[in-house]
């Protein structure tokens, strides 16, 4: 390489090297740029800041929400353990509480009109497993109880249960009897009429409750069977089937009773039975000779639906009891017998409730084993409402046809009752 031709190369390199220069120095910002530039970074880097705090207590939040939701499973999985276990939590969800009450007015002919809360029930259960369960009720009678009041204070059920299988159960302690229509099922909203009708109170007599072991089960297409060894009735020297329950208050024992019932319900809205009971002695040994004692007793319970129409009702029962001995035979009570029919039609008013009618012609006699009149006859007419399905109003006018005139007295009876 020559001299002239390096002088050449250096002085191209330096012409390079200022026009870079020269460049580099025009794109240099200013110092206000700069301070600019600085002041900016400054607010982007206070946000950021700001952004990483709230990030931070966010965190912070949601971890004690965290905390605290594990903190109530964990509560929650001690409650299901203690459910499990039959604890206090258990026991709570598996006691139930219902009742009925029913508020009567009568009115008659003789200036003897009378109101009167005549029921106040209450019902209590618990289920210990799922095979043992207990079933109770207390019901005060006529709202006042006491020395010289008119009311009382009665256990009318107190009974445990148990499913031997799906198809069989077993029951000890106190009970209804199987018998009739209203004795177990006697809740207001469920009959018609103000009140219960005469041949299952001085017949049946409703409401009968006794002490002792029930067996009940299902076979076949709808049919049931109930059988009950129990206490029995102790009458007096009337011999009134009524006055002889003793309630299972200190009640003699010397001689119980057995009672079967078999029961078809395999068609819906039908149900059809029959009970049988015997006693080996009425009078609980008061006398000599025993006083052996049989009741028969039919029904049918009918609900048929007429399409948009309504629904039809009837109901209808014959109940008859067989006494032996002489004192019985003296009064003519060694047969009492009694029945009725009773036809309804209740219309589905909607969201207003239903509205049913209903007639009802009732006989019975006490006295029914002499030839002098002592049957008792009775036609009632009336109307219930239901607004609810569980709470009824209730009129009714009742035409009394004794065959002692001197008995008759015709009523009108208002009543409300209600069921939960």
């Amino acid at each position: 390489m020559t001299r002239k031709m390096l002088k050449t190369g250096v002085a191209t390199t330096a012409l390079v090297w200022a026009s870079m220069s020269m460049a580099q120095a025009a794109e240099m910002p200013t110092r206000e740029q700069m301070w600019q530039m600085i002041q900016q970074q400054q607010q982007e880097i206070q946000a950021l800041k700001k952004m990483m705090g709230a990030t931070t207590k966010s965190l912070e939040v949601n971890s004690q929400k965290i905390a605290e939701t594990d903190s109530k499973v964990e509560a929650t999985g001690a409650a299901v353990e203690q459910v499990m276990a039959g604890g206090a939590s258990a026991s709570q969800n598996k006691t139930s509480i219902g009742g009925y009450g029913e508020l009567h007015y009568n009115g008659g002919k003789k200036g003897d009109d009378q109101i009167d809360f005549h029921r106040f029930v209450l019902f209590f259960g618990h289920e210990f497993t799922d095979r043992i369960r207990f079933f109770s009720e207390l019901e005060i009678e006529h709202a006042l109880s006491g020395d010289g009041k008119p009311g009382e204070v009665e256990l009318e059920q107190a009974f445990v249960e148990f499913d031997l299988n799906k198809q069989t159960q077993a029951r000890a302690g106190v009970m209804l009897v199987p018998v009739g229509i209203l004795n177990e099922v006697h809740e207001p909203n469920t009959f018609y009429g103000v009140e219960r009708n005469n041949v299952e109170k001085n017949i049946i007599p409703t409401t009968w409750w006794e002490a002792g072991l029930g067996l009940s089960g299902q076979f076949g297409e709808g049919f049931s069977y109930d059988l009950m060894a129990h206490s029995g009735l102790n009458v007096g020297d009337d011999y009134k089937i009524r006055g002889g329950r003793q309630k299972v208050a200190k009640a003699t024992a010397e001689d119980g009773a057995i009672t079967a019932r078999l029961k078809y319900t395999g068609i819906p809205g039908v149900e059809l039975g029959a009970t049988a009971q015997y006693q080996a002695d009425l009078r609980q040994g008061q006398d000599a000779d025993s006083v052996d004692a049989t009741l028969f007793e039919v029904h049918a319970d009918i609900e048929r639906e007429l399409g948009n129409a309504g629904t039809f009702g009837l109901r209808a029962l014959y109940a008859r009891w067989d006494l032996s001995g002489a004192g019985a035979e003296a009064l003519g009570r060694d047969e009492q017998v009694g029945w009725y029919v009773e036809p309804s039609y209740k219309i589905n008013l909607g969201n207003e409730g239903a509205v049913g009618v209903f007639a009802r012609y009732s006989r019975w006699d006490n006295e029914a084993g002499d030839n002098t009149a002592s049957a008792y006859r009775q036609t009632t007419i009336g109307v219930n409402y239901w607004p609810i399905d569980n709470v009824v109003f209730k009129l009714d006018y009742v035409f009394d046809d004794f065959d002692n005139a001197a008995k008759e007295d015709d009523t009108i009876n208002l009543g409300v009752g209600y069921q939960f």
